[in-house]
């Protein structure tokens, strides 16, 4: 009798000898388990959809909301930032004046506002000039004469604290597709800097160095070199393992290729234009402050879109999360900020961390961030997780965003464009809140950075956002 190769138990057997990989959907206990086994697992962070919510289609007078979310979407990825010149938040930042203080996130009066917000908002009255002690610019701070708003109300950004005074230099990015501009200041770098709350000697004199130095030899720069477009370098930057939110060396080295040989032409001074450089080149964030205007200039012409459900704000103030919305861009939907999981510097631990804080996430809403990790596998060291985390993070993002990004795509998923356009009914119908990538400030003023990691959104704020949507 001739031998049977096809039996079921054959069959089987061939079966168990293949490599096996795991798609683990729901309870993280269970990946768990098969990672400790060796084998790989793709850990799908999924869960039923709230009962009861309808599907939103059309406002209450007749407005598709899929066709005004496409425009919004057009608009957002046909947005072409450029570098245009640097200024002074006070001679080029729309309302800004003297006794303004800008600062990350929604709305906030000094009185809720968390410690790292408060250390920079001191250290940025010391900086002026307006106090002499961080005593005294507390006492300044709380007293009202000061004027507090969002970076946001003035087509501005900042990272972490976010934190804006009327003589800090900043970049001016302008949209070439739509006219609008937008503005953030130059990145200090990381550990005990202004933006994450610290202030001191050691901060003041950085500060000073950046507007005496660097920013008129990188104005002079970018007057000759004219107009450099970040959306083609985000998209390069994409390409070479940044996700242009916490990883940004790739985008500061092209920025530095890009501005080198006007750098040359116009610093005479040999020993200044090489602090500039070495300062640029020993800085990987410093692109993080070009990345996030790009983002909020290729944002803002999607607002005002009647029936639009697609975010055009995401940002925190370290004590609350805000979210804006492309059909009603002058209301603010707000949540308590979330604490961050990650990895710490030593000598901190959890206990330090202040809540989720930062202008940042827009970065996020435009298309890119923490929503294009499957770029960046190397950021997942950085903020404790793994490349396989990396990678399934950006596909769980796919399902809340109404489109694929034409410019920004990933190597990794055969160049797929990036999630872009968070859709508030898409979060709520799911249950899948945005993911994010951070640092972490520690809650007492003055102290600075303590760490970097991951988190969710707060839902409440999308919560609140869906009911409005659904009185359109």
């Amino acid at each position: 009798m001739p031998e049977v190769t096809n039996s079921p138990s054959n069959r089987l057997s061939e079966f168990f000898d293949k490599p096996v990989a795991v798609v683990n959907v729901g309870l993280p206990l269970f990946a768990e388990s098969v990672r400790r086994q060796g084998l790989p697992v793709v850990d799908v962070d999924w869960r039923p959809p709230p009962e009861g919510v309808p599907r939103l289609t059309h406002t209450k007078t007749g407005i598709s909301m899929d066709e005004a979310n496409a425009e919004a979407v057009r608009r957002i990825m046909a947005g072409r930032p450029m570098i245009v010149g640097l200024g002074l938040a006070r001679d080029v930042i729309p309302g800004m004046t003297d006794r303004t203080i800008l600062h990350a996130g929604p709305p906030i009066a000094w009185e809720r506002m968390c410690g790292p917000t408060r250390g920079a908002v001191m250290g940025a009255l010391v900086y002026e000039g307006l106090t002499a002690t961080p005593e005294e610019a507390a006492a300044l701070a709380a007293s009202g004469d000061i004027a507090f708003d969002p970076c946001h109300h003035h087509h501005a950004v900042g990272p972490m604290a976010g934190v804006v005074s009327p003589s800090m230099p900043v970049w001016i990015i302008e949209n070439a597709e739509f006219g609008n501009r937008a503005y953030c200041t130059l990145n200090e770098g990381l550990g005990k800097v202004l933006r994450y709350g610290a202030y001191g000697d050691e901060v003041y004199r950085r500060l000073r160095w950046m507007a005496d130095v660097l920013y008129p030899t990188l104005a002079d720069a970018v007057a000759k070199s004219g107009p450099i477009d970040l959306r083609a370098m985000i998209a390069q930057a994409l390409h070479m393992g940044d996700e242009c939110h916490n990883r940004n060396r790739a985008g500061t080295a092209l920025l530095l290729r890009a501005l080198g040989p006007a750098l040359a032409r116009t610093c005479a001074d040999g020993e200044r234009l090489a602090q500039v450089i070495e300062f640029i080149d020993g800085n990987d964030h410093f692109f993080l402050n070009l990345s996030m205007p790009a983002g909020k200039a290729m944002l803002e012409p999607a607002e005002g879109i009647p029936g639009a459900t697609v975010l055009t704000v995401m940002a925190r103030n370290g004590t609350d999360f805000g979210i804006r919305l492309a059909g009603d861009p002058g209301r603010w939907f707000v949540a308590p900020a979330g604490m961050v999981e990650g990895l710490y510097l030593p000598g901190f631990t959890a206990a330090d961390a202040n809540p989720d804080i930062g202008d940042s996430t827009v970065t996020e809403t435009a298309g890119f961030g923490g929503f294009a990790m499957a770029a960046a596998p190397a950021i997942a060291r950085f903020v404790g997780g793994t490349a396989q985390d990396a990678i399934s993070a950006t596909l769980e993002m796919y399902e809340i965003c109404f489109a694929e990004h034409q410019f920004f795509t990933i190597p990794a998923l055969e160049f797929r464009g990036t999630p872009v356009g968070i859709d508030v009914r898409l979060v709520t119908e799911t249950g899948i809140l945005p993911r994010l990538n951070t640092g972490i400030a520690h809650k007492e003023p003055g102290i600075g950075m303590v760490g970097a990691g991951v988190l969710r959104a707060p839902g409440a704020c999308f919560a609140a956002a869906f009911e409005a949507v659904k009185s359109w």
